[in-house]
């Protein structure tokens, strides 16, 4: 479970090998978030409503390199380091 980004308590990590639709976790104290890639909505799970917010910006401004590092994750690579929400 690699972590490509953290910012604000929160974790954003990737799973080797997981399973469709092209998603990230997103983990905040206890709480965790799936979130889909291409169109920024949770699958499952809740974080709190400002955390959220915060995960959802930062989902749309990397979503290229979220897709890519899905690829690579999915093909057992590890995933790239993004840049945390500033």
């Amino acid at each position: 479970m690699p972590i490509v980004s953290e910012f604000a308590g929160i974790e954003i990590c990737l799973y080797f090998d997981d399973h469709m639709p092209p998603h990230f976790h997103a983990k905040y104290n206890g709480n965790e978030a799936l979130v889909e890639i291409e169109n920024s909505c949770v699958l499952k799970g809740s974080l709190p409503s400002n955390k959220l917010k915060l995960v959802l910006a930062w989902s749309e401004m990397h979503k290229e390199e979220l897709k890519d590092n899905w690829d690579k994750a999915k093909n057992m690579q590890l995933p790239q380091k993004i840049d945390p929400l500033k």
